[in-house]
């Protein structure tokens, strides 16, 4: 019944900016937690960031510094705000969900259950 959208993703240059949102539907009740996955032509899914249903954030060393994870419950929507943009950077970025454990929620936590269609970044150098 949990719905994900992914929006906000495009090309940009090095050293750019994007914030991707992922608005969620058909939420039904409960805490769950949240993340954004990426996964590049030839290579594994790797998760980005997550965040816990009390608001704590975990990040992959990658992006440390530079992307920052945050949600707003009103708008029921995730957000990735991405700055310093790296070509390594370039990838569909997922946003997915996950109702167990939903205050233990770390960047290498395995088994979310929902998951959005993705949207493209590509960074350019």
């Amino acid at each position: 019944q949990v719905q994900l959208v992914e929006s906000g993703g495009g090309s940009v240059q090095a050293g750019g900016s994007l914030r991707l949102s992922c608005a969620v539907s058909g939420y039904t009740g409960g805490s769950y937690c949240m993340g954004w996955f990426r996964q590049a032509p030839g290579k594994e899914r790797e998760g980005v960031a997550t965040l816990t249903s009390a608001g704590i954030p975990s990040y992959a060393d990658s992006v440390k510094g530079r992307f920052t994870i945050s949600k707003d419950n009103g708008k029921s929507t995730l957000y990735l705000q991405m700055n310093s943009l790296e070509p390594e950077d370039t990838a569909m970025y997922y946003c997915a969900a996950d109702p167990r454990s939903p205050f233990n929620c770390p960047v290498t936590r395995a088994g979310f259950a929902y998951w959005g269609q993705g949207t493209q970044v590509t960074v350019s150098s």
